[in-house]
């Protein structure tokens, strides 16, 4: 049955379930991967298996295969690409983290904090390089045309936030220009490439790309809204890590314009120091702003904004399986 109720229900998604839809596909993706990270540079070898066996959803490889399901089936190309997109977003992560000072990333010490700095913006550029280099296998110029827009994307996405870093004035806009940008588009890229390996309509094509930033901006939202409401231990990273970044998120935006004066001069400054200490007292105005329910909302809208592109689709458990990936993303505790 296609799930009906709204993004933000409480019925819970059964996550693994959908993961179980595509388990033989993943596994050769796995394969795939551990493939091309053999390297007979030993430290590549070592932070890329570290790196990739670090956990994670592999959501975005998974929508690429679910969308070459619902089309249809899956072909090598669909399984090269799907490793592409692990690899590209792997590598955002291996940067964010240096550029963040992070030290922790799905409860493990970061790459940065076990090898250092240089290590990881080193590995990071031979990830995006090696990305490219099985891309350029599917012999198909309009691949190649997504993933190097892409990549620009991403690029312009890390620029603008930080450029948005220790500024408070930043507007919701400019908040979702950045994880438009930043994040939604690999997730875009990720179910428009299976349109286009497929060969499928190019009605087709943008309704899977829309249903991919769709459901890249209700994840992003959700991952701001968590950093104000998960334990850590939920979360996998540090509580008040984008508050110590100077990151001027949308619960952080709207308790701003929506809080008192005194509540605003408060995240004001703890945004221009970029300081966790604060936190406690920032959370408690984001709490009595309403921020996190604000936040949410823009979430479940985005979330149906997803399901309703993909009303194109032919029904299939696939199709379903998209659809209640939408659900999931607004309803995960982490």
């Amino acid at each position: 049955m296609v799930a009906t109720d709204a993004p933000g229900s409480t019925d819970s998604i059964d996550f693994e379930a959908i993961k179980n839809l595509t388990t033989s596909e993943t596994r050769a993706v796995d394969q795939l991967i551990l493939d091309e990270l053999s390297s007979d540079v030993v430290l590549i070898n070592q932070m890329g298996h570290y790196i990739i066996g670090s956990g994670g959803k592999r959501l975005r490889p998974m929508l690429l295969l679910l969308a070459a399901k619902a089309l249809g089936e899956t072909s090598q190309h669909h399984l090269v690409m799907a490793a592409v997109i692990e690899f590209i977003h792997t590598a955002t992560l291996l940067h964010d983290d240096v550029v963040d000072e992070s030290d922790l990333r799905r409860g493990k010490d970061s790459a940065n904090a076990v090898w250092g700095n240089a290590a990881s913006v080193l590995v990071g550029d031979y990830l995006y390089s090696s990305a490219f280099e099985m891309m350029v296998r599917t012999d198909n110029m309009r691949v190649m045309e997504i993933l190097s827009k892409t990549t620009t994307s991403i690029a312009e996405g890390e620029v603008l936030q930080l450029l948005n870093c220790n500024n408070p004035e930043t507007s919701e806009e400019k908040y979702l220009q950045v994880i438009t940008r930043k994040t939604a588009i690999l997730f875009s890229a990720a179910t428009r490439l299976a349109a286009v390996i497929s060969k499928a309509s190019p009605e087709i094509e943008d309704a899977l790309a829309e249903y991919g930033q769709q459901l890249g901006v209700a994840f992003q939202l959700i991952d701001d809204a968590l950093d104000y409401k998960a334990s850590q231990e939920e979360l996998g990273k540090n509580l008040g890590d984008d508050l110590a970044e100077g990151k001027p998120t949308l619960p952080l935006i709207y308790a701003i314009e929506h809080g008192t004066k005194a509540q605003a001069e408060v995240i004001t400054n703890a945004i221009k120091q970029g300081s966790r200490n604060a936190f406690i007292e920032v959370y408690e105005i984001v709490k009595d702003t309403h921020a996190i329910e604000y936040t949410e909302k823009c979430a479940d809208a985005a979330a149906q904004k997803a399901i309703d592109a993909i009303t194109i689709l032919p029904d299939s458990e696939y199709k379903t399986a998209l659809q209640q990936l939408a659900h999931f993303s607004v309803q995960r505790d982490h």
